[in-house]
């Protein structure tokens, strides 16, 4: 059985740029991308893809997670796929269904888990984005 592999926001910025087919997949809602911003790929060549593990407003599970990854992935399995959330909680659930989807399909694909997200872990004061994640190691990102 194949495990989730976890790797913090800088070894996940190395894995996409050193890696041609590896991919970044953004799971958090359509207003956390609004409104907190995205990963920007485009000094390592490459697109966020962006789809909702929990739909906004309801926060209801998306069904539709799977297929939308598979539909995007156009029949092209990659080497890794890591996945993105703002804490690291969501994309973790991600990882770990596509782990059974990508076998179910006959491909041997890394799930990676990026802990500490996008904006991290809480801070003494209760904030995140200041003591880890994707946004304070300092990768390159911009609101969308």
């Amino acid at each position: 059985m194949t495990t989730i592999i976890n790797a913090n926001p800088s070894e996940t910025w190395t894995g996409l740029a050193e890696s041609s087919d590896a991919i970044l997949v953004d799971v958090r809602t359509n207003a956390e991308w609004s409104f907190v911003g995205i990963p920007d790929l485009s000094p390592v060549n490459k697109q966020v893809k962006l789809i909702e593990w929990n739909q906004f407003p309801t926060m209801a599970q998306n069904e539709e997670f799977a297929s939308q990854l598979m539909d995007d992935l156009n029949g092209s399995a990659p080497s890794n796929v890591y996945f993105l959330c703002r804490s690291g909680v969501r994309s973790l659930a991600a990882a770990a269904l596509m782990i059974d989807v990508f076998a179910a399909q006959g491909w041997s694909v890394n799930c990676i888990n990026v802990t500490e997200g996008f904006e991290g872990d809480l801070d003494s004061d209760v904030h995140r984005g200041k003591l880890n994640g994707w946004k304070a190691r300092g990768l390159a990102w911009r609101q969308s």
